[in-house]
């Protein structure tokens, strides 16, 4: 109930998390996530209420709102800056996505191709027939598609022999041990093979730290989302990063020496 007058007064936030390309540290885009500000609980997490907003069909209003509010945001960024928003396998479900993304285009005037829409394998494994019919929907509309949390699920490498998408998104739990004995580099790099070979873009969620950067540079990994380079921030902040950054990469590098554990956040 909480949530659903939240929804209705307008009490939610859209957040957005830079992504940064590895070969020459420029911002290539921005990842919209909704933050909820209690006035009794504090900064309640996606991961306690999206599931909550899924499972009531709320998740339908809460995404047609974030999506529509990052795309008038973005709208207002430099052109070469992409948006990229978290689609809810329920907004897949419900039929009408792709109307509801022409609609946010138009009202903004944001062009198609800036935008970029995550989804995960939740999104294909109940009815895949049904799913990749809707993304090539959106295909169609001129939008960017990204596989999110890639190598978590269970149909990874059928779901790209079947789709094109534009790009995978490695998940944080193989960059957290990537430069341990034994870690996860070997999985990273054939990921990036596998993308490269199918002409998609890689991103590296959840970089902390150097190394990690590096490593994932030197395997040919295409861009990095964590803190080492930036928190998620409010938009009135990203704006004045992108600004920054057009004056000078390491103009616009205030999460170098952080070390703070992220929130987990989905749109």
């Amino acid at each position: 109930m909480d949530l659903r007058q939240t929804i209705n007064d307008g009490g939610l936030e859209v957040y957005y998390q830079p992504c940064l390309g590895l070969q020459d540290n420029r911002i290539t885009g921005c990842e919209a996530l909704v933050r909820w500000r209690h006035p009794q609980r504090g900064m309640i997490s996606p991961a306690e209420f999206i599931p909550i907003a899924e499972d009531t069909g709320l998740i339908n209003q809460l995404g047609e709102w974030v999506l529509t509010t990052a795309c008038m945001e973005a709208a207002t960024w430099p052109d070469d800056i992409r948006l990229a928003v978290n689609v809810s396998p329920v907004q897949f479900r419900s039929g009408t996505l792709a109307l509801k993304v022409i609609a946010a285009l138009a009202a903004s005037g944001l062009a198609a191709s800036r935008l970029e829409l995550e989804i995960t394998e939740a999104v294909l494994i109940r009815d895949d027939d049904a799913a990749l019919a809707v993304l090539h929907q959106l295909r169609a509309i001129g939008v960017r598609i990204a596989l999110d949390d890639f190598g978590t699920g269970y149909s990874s490498l059928s779901y790209l022999q079947r789709f094109p998408f534009d790009k995978i998104k490695i998940d944080r739990c193989f960059v957290t041990d990537i430069g341990a004995p034994e870690g996860s580099a070997s999985i990273v790099e054939a990921v990036v093979n596998i993308a490269a070979a199918r002409r998609m873009t890689t991103t590296a969620e959840g970089v902390e730290t150097e190394a990690q950067r590096d490593l994932l540079r030197a395997l040919g990994c295409s861009e990095m989302q964590g803190y080492l380079f930036s928190a998620p921030k409010p938009a009135a902040d990203v704006r004045r990063l992108l600004l920054a950054h057009r004056q000078g990469p390491e103009a616009a590098s205030p999460g170098r020496s952080r070390k703070r554990k992220p929130v987990a956040g989905t749109a």
